[in-house]
């Protein structure tokens, strides 16, 4: 079930600016064209984490049977449903009716069975969450440490949360605002650099909520195999937290 919040961290411009280009999310080509360039070395990493905290075979093809996935500011479903093809009973939420709209849609004609929210993670009230995931997602709000302890209360005790970001850095803002958005590979507007958080400041924020940074990759551009996992956390990083001790 979902509940009004007293306070949201949901921006109305960024609803309004990702609902506007909802109709051509799954293009590869279209506005989404660097989410879906994205794609495939986010879910490296979560896959890898996922097996990393829970043991879970790596050949296994669906490793979340039998647990609960949020994916917070899904958009039209582009993680959402490789969570559900792992085997989660996924809920996705995502501030944009018009996301949600076309989300569910491609998910009936995956023949994916997805439980989409038009809502803002403060808004949910039920049983907490193994895994959540909020990918390009905090930049985009209006108070980073509302979202995360909002975040934070939906997980499980032994749960996993994976979050990625661009990094507050002079070469973020040139590759990811001034190159990027500047030549049409990310839709002009998106970022405002300034909202970037860097690992550190991160890492202070979760620790705020309880939990604790397990393992953080940049990710970066290769001309020879696309977007790569990387130690160069300069531009966009990605990690998974857990309320577990850090490793010793």
């Amino acid at each position: 079930m979902a509940s009004e919040p007293h306070s949201s961290t949901i921006d109305p411009k960024e609803a309004a600016h990702f609902g506007a280009h909802a109709a051509d999310w799954w293009d590869p080509d279209g506005s989404s064209a660097m989410l879906h360039k994205l794609g495939p070395v986010r879910l490296r990493f979560i896959r890898s984490a996922i097996d990393a905290h829970w043991g879970s075979d790596q050949n296994s093809l669906r490793p979340l049977a039998g647990k609960r996935v949020l994916d917070i500011g899904c958009g039209a479903g582009l993680v959402a449903e490789p969570l559900a093809r792992l085997g989660g009973q996924v809920t996705a939420v995502d501030a944009a009716p018009e996301n949600i709209e076309v989300a569910r849609d491609h998910a009936r004609a995956m023949s994916l069975d997805i439980d989409y929210r038009n809502c803002g993670v403060e808004a949910l009230e039920q049983p907490p969450f193994d895994l959540i995931t909020a990918l390009e997602v905090i930049e985009h709000v209006t108070d980073p440490a509302m979202f995360l302890s909002a975040t934070a209360r939906l997980l499980k005790p032994d749960g996993l949360l994976i979050l990625s970001t661009p990094n507050r850095t002079p070469l973020s803002k040139l590759l990811v605002v001034t190159l990027a958005e500047g030549f049409g590979q990310i839709t002009k507007g998106t970022h405002d650099p300034s909202r970037f958080i860097t690992p550190e400041e991160m890492k202070t924020l979760l620790a705020d909520c309880g939990l604790t940074v397990t393992e953080t990759s940049g990710l970066m551009a290769d001309p020879r195999f696309g977007f790569v996992l990387s130690d160069n956390l300069s531009v966009n990083y990605i990690l998974a937290a857990t309320r577990l001790p850090p490793p010793v």
